[in-house]
């Protein structure tokens, strides 16, 4: 045991000498271990000391199928021995040929081709360019810039970071690529009209991209980015005929609509393609995370036949690509991941347990500290408040002690990996994997009740 613990410390100090982790204050683990991960195993993963969490957030997002599935690491073991690395830069391999053909099978009516990447901001990334040069192939020389909504992220990449809603996250890389517009996000909660109304409430909130468009010139809009659920802030989910009206919106004045289903692709509302799930068909859906589970990175933009179809012609190139897009081993995994969500029926347990995973969730709201609990399929905020009569928010300060300094240390120590964030409000927010069922509902409510309970005396 002693041995044990002190390879633990030696892996966590190599870890902060040569391991840069990824939006980390790399200061906070100067003289505190950082958390090592070293097993999954269903719904939880275990530290290097043999401790045990529920995964409340599928790794990133991200392990729909749950850790610890033998027979998708069997099938990337298998792939690699037969073809490890083929380029798809004018050669095509079969497994990316299978996945690409699989992916347009699951999307909503023309999308019927498949640009792979490696992640999702890469593919946010492509989806811009695409949409620029579409409109330049068909005459809109002019048609470029993007609207997205406030707190949304869609990625770091310099143009998906410019489609990004987060000002914090911007500003030490300015100045960014141009073109970038926002227009308000679809928080009910605080909305600042038709809070009681979700239908004029969507109305209002698909009119702001219509008049953003219309204030720009829409002989200079190339494209709308949106997410079904929004990620940043909390989980937002769309109110009713939202998207119906954003679709009218674009074709009207010759926008692309870009679904950025980065996270809520695969399952994680309950369909393959989240835009399923709202009843509407984008232009492009731009996709990652949980394409394989997480067992091999991936990532893609399914394409409408219609965009497509000027790159299809004369001597036309989409000048982009990746050099690990498509990758054997990964559309081997996304292929096998594929057949057992079928096998198992994970979309289909998603939307028999989602008002469960709604109602359990919902019981914190005796909480002083609870405002909101929001969100679609089992993807879900929980956002906290000081007074929940009056909605307010906490402030700078007290964000940085509580959230940071106590809510997420305590969530984790307690035995839950979830994500306490407050780009926009304080929220926590909880996507665990697919496989999930009423004991994990649970057991994730009890920690985050104990743990605002304590939080709410420190406020």
């Amino acid at each position: 045991m002693g041995n044990q613990i002190a390879m633990s410390s030696d892996l966590a100090k190599r870890a902060y000498d040569h391991l840069w982790m990824h939006f980390t204050r790399m200061s906070s683990y100067e003289n505190t271990p950082v958390p090592t991960i070293v097993r999954g195993e269903g719904t939880y993963i275990y530290d290097d000391k043999g401790k045990r969490y529920l995964d409340g957030l599928a790794g990133l997002f991200v392990v729909q199928a749950g850790h610890g599935r033998q027979e998708l690491a069997e099938v990337a073991a298998k792939q690699a021995a037969e073809l490890a690395f083929f380029p798809v830069w004018s050669y095509a391999h079969p497994k990316a040929v299978e996945l690409a053909e699989r992916l347009a099978h699951h999307a909503p009516g023309d999308l019927n081709k498949v640009f792979f990447t490696t992640g999702g901001g890469e593919a946010v990334e492509t989806a811009w360019k695409l949409a620029k040069q579409y409109h330049k192939l068909t005459g809109n020389h002019t048609k470029y810039k993007v609207i997205s909504r406030a707190v949304a992220y869609h990625g770091t990449p310099q143009g998906a970071l410019s489609i990004t809603g987060l000002p914090a996250l911007k500003a030490p890389f300015e100045p960014l690529v141009p073109g970038a517009h926002k227009v308000a996000n679809t928080n009910i909660y605080r909305a600042p009209i038709h809070g009681d109304d979700p239908e004029a409430f969507g109305r209002w909130a698909a009119d702001q991209i219509e008049q953003q468009i219309l204030f720009e010139g829409p002989e200079t809009v190339a494209a709308v980015f949106l997410e079904p659920v929004q990620n940043a802030g909390g989980c937002f989910p769309p109110p009713p005929g939202y998207f119906q009206r954003v679709r009218e919106i674009c074709d009207r004045h010759g926008v692309l609509l870009v679904s950025d289903e980065v996270i809520c692709a695969f399952g994680r509302l309950g369909t393959i393609f989240a835009c399923d799930k709202f009843g509407y068909v984008p232009d492009i859906i731009t996709c990652a995370k949980g394409m394989t589970s997480g067992y091999s990175p991936i990532g893609a933009a399914v394409v409408s036949d219609r965009i497509a179809e000027p790159f299809y012609k004369k001597d036309n190139v989409f000048l982009h690509g990746y050099t690990f897009g498509g990758h054997p081993v990964s559309s081997a995994v996304a292929l096998a991941n594929l057949d057992l969500f079928e096998r198992e029926g994970l979309n289909q347990h998603v939307l028999d347990n989602e008002q469960a995973f709604f109602r359990t969730l919902n019981k914190l709201h005796d909480l002083p500290i609870v405002g909101d609990v929001r969100g679609n399929g089992f993807f879900y905020g929980i956002e906290l408040v000081k007074d929940k009569a009056t909605k307010e928010s906490f402030t700078e300060e007290e964000s940085e002690r509580v959230l940071y300094g106590f809510v997420s240390k305590k969530l984790f120590e307690y035995g839950l990996y979830c994500r306490a964030d407050d780009r926009g409000d304080p929220v926590i927010q909880l996507s665990p994997p697919l496989i999930s069922d009423q004991s994990t509902f649970d057991e994730a409510e009890q920690i985050i009740r104990q743990v605002l309970t304590e939080a709410a005396a420190k406020i």
